[in-house]
């Protein structure tokens, strides 16, 4: 019976050919996991929570199939909660680990909900900065990658360049405009406050963000957003003008979405490794289950800038 338990909960550990007897005898007999006995007497009930504000930014659902990818192979499921930026939901779906009905959280929050009843919560912060240090994370260097990204277009000529952000109560929107900032400083460019303008990472947010920033009456000939889809709508403003990308204007996002590759023109951007966002935050909340002594940690992945064809050099004259 040991045997068997072992190889239906932790098939890793279990040799080849032991797995394999236990597997042949499974077919045999037609045995299926009791998913609700196992749970009344481990008082597991392998569920995950994962919460993302906005489940229809495509961003979240690459994070979401890392996490998918590492919970199967763990033999747990995944409750996906869409809060929606509403604080009521985001508390719902957390107190589902302190009434039991789930075992751990993954949020793709910029805050931790509080769950009550619970000394050590199992919870794991995936792609956005909270300043928490009992709290374990993964995520990028915001701020770093997106000064790569306003130095690569300095490189190009680009002298003045506008930035489309995004809401600035989000710590990676600020990581994201202090990169913006310092690249600009490094050059000794002062940042001209009517070329910023702040997004919520939507599409249509961008368009409105790039129509002001015509309105503005400031010339630029490049623009850097803090999110792909806003890339996405800066570009339909900019030929909504009767300009093009990049010869009159250069556009750079940030993500690397799946669209980005095939857009017209095809979107430089900084690219995260989303992936591997969700199957990292899924590994980590799997090792503070099994064991709840270990560590907050943060670790942090590398990005990369992704040149494609909506940048170049800037015009002459």
């Amino acid at each position: 019976m040991a045997t068997v338990s072992r190889t239906l909960a932790m098939p890793e550990v279990v040799a080849p050919e032991t797995r394999r007897r236990v597997q042949d005898a499974i077919r045999h007999l037609g045995y299926s996991l009791n998913v609700q006995a196992r749970s009344l007497r481990t008082s597991r009930s392998h569920v995950i929570v994962a919460l993302v504000p906005d489940i229809s930014n495509p961003f979240f659902g690459e994070i979401i199939r890392g996490i998918e990818q590492v919970a199967h192979q763990n033999r747990y499921s995944v409750l996906l909660g869409d809060t929606q930026y509403n604080r009521e939901r985001e508390q719902a779906y957390a107190d589902m680990v302190g009434t039991r009905q789930a075992d751990g959280l993954i949020t793709m929050l910029p805050h931790i909900p509080k769950v009550t009843g619970m000394e050590h919560l199992p919870i794991v912060n995936a792609c956005e900065y909270v300043r928490d240090r009992s709290i374990t994370s993964v995520y990028v260097d915001n701020s770093a990658a997106a000064c790569g990204a306003v130095e690569y277009l300095l490189t190009l000529g680009h002298g003045q360049i506008a930035f489309i952000s995004g809401p600035m109560k989000s710590p990676i929107s600020i990581d994201r405009d202090r990169g913006y900032e310092l690249a600009l400083s490094r050059r000794g460019i002062k940042r001209h406050p009517r070329l910023s303008v702040e997004g919520n990472f939507s599409v249509e947010s961008g368009i409105r963000g790039m129509e002001s920033l015509f309105s503005s009456g400031q010339d630029f000939t490049a623009v850097f957003c803090s999110n792909d889809e806003m890339a996405f709508g800066a570009i339909r403003a900019i030929k909504a003008r009767g300009l093009r990308v990049p010869q009159d204007i250069s556009v750079v996002g940030f993500d690397d979405l799946r669209l980005s590759r095939y857009f017209d023109p095809p979107l430089t951007t900084v690219a995260q490794p989303m992936g591997e966002i969700g199957r990292e935050a899924m590994t980590m909340l799997m090792e503070i289950l099994r064991d709840v002594s270990v560590p907050p940690r943060k670790r942090i992945l590398p990005t990369q800038l992704v040149v494609r064809e909506s940048t170049g050099p800037r015009k002459a004259g």
